[in-house]
């Protein structure tokens, strides 16, 4: 099956990889998914794991974007500044080893604010160039690192990434809320109240030690204190955008966290449109058809 491939797809993360042999018309003809992320490399498996794709998929080129471009991953592919486009992406993408490309990230060098993104601009981009998404939007990529991705005329030119995910997962496993976090974040009312206190906090770090005072005060149930500290930080994260209300938002990614945002955004005020997948392999093989 993989004989009729033309090139080699990596989606290479920071904990997962997910590779993908492809045809010269952009068809996946196989796939395979691991737990090879950067995390679990240093810099000098890189090349026999390169191999090791290469006989399981087949002997083809490769192109790669993801963490395996970053300081920690196998060669660091610089940054390329916003506004940034798929041929943007094309031109700039590093050979790491002959026949073998990695896509570079894109970065917010000047004004305000400095950001960085990798991986999340070939899922973007490739869905606008799928036409899963319009070519002036606005996207959010939910994950420890949820991004606010916006775009203008088919390239990415703002973006914001909130450290929404990590927090949580932090005041899960440290400091005063710890013990009281071990219960399912799911969908009901404990996050739905979360979402409204995170939606309208002006103080979110006291809105939080609500948590603590309202299951010791008996406010609070404690196998709801999980969902509803969720709520509070999505809640927070949406109502930083002021633009909601006036545009769809593209989610990128499914799952649980996925389907969380998805009822936050519609919380405050707007609506959630669901980008199906194939975005990554749509976007590494626009820069892929691009090279070549």
């Amino acid at each position: 099956m993989a004989g009729r491939a033309a090139y080699l797809a990596v989606d290479w993360g920071t904990t997962n990889r997910r590779a993908y042999a492809v045809a010269a018309d952009g068809a996946v003809v196989d796939s395979l998914q691991d737990d090879r992320g950067v995390l679990a490399m240093t810099r000098d498996d890189y090349p026999a794991s390169i191999t090791a794709l290469r006989e399981r998929l087949g002997a083809y080129p490769v192109i790669a974007s993801g963490m395996v471009g970053s300081s920690r991953g196998w060669r660091e592919a610089p940054y390329i500044a916003a506004p940034a486009t798929l041929e943007h992406l094309a031109d700039a993408s590093l050979e790491a080893a002959p026949g073998v490309w990695i896509v570079p990230g894109v970065a917010l060098r000047h004004g305000k604010r400095p950001d960085v993104m990798r991986g999340e601009e070939t899922q973007v981009l490739g869905a606008i160039r799928a036409g899963a998404a319009p070519p002036t939007a606005l996207f959010c990529q939910p994950g420890t690192h949820n991004k606010w991705i916006d775009t203008a005329e088919g390239a990415i030119t703002a973006f914001t990434t909130v450290m929404t995910g990590e927090i949580f997962a932090l005041l899960r496993s440290h400091g005063v809320l710890a013990e009281m976090l071990d219960g399912a974040v799911t969908d009901g009312a404990a996050f739905r109240r979360g979402l409204r206190r995170g939606i309208a906090a002006q103080n979110v770090l006291a809105t939080l030690f609500e948590v603590r005072a309202g299951v010791l005060l008996d406010r609070l149930a404690p196998g709801d204190a999980a969902a509803y500290a969720s709520g509070i930080l999505i809640g927070a994260d949406v109502a930083t955008r002021e633009d909601l209300a006036q545009r769809p938002v593209h989610l990128l990614g499914g799952g649980a966290l996925g389907d969380l945002y998805a009822v936050a955004i519609r919380e405050a005020g707007g609506t959630p449109v669901a980008v199906p997948e194939g975005s990554t392999t749509a976007g590494l093989h626009a820069i892929w058809s691009l090279r070549t």
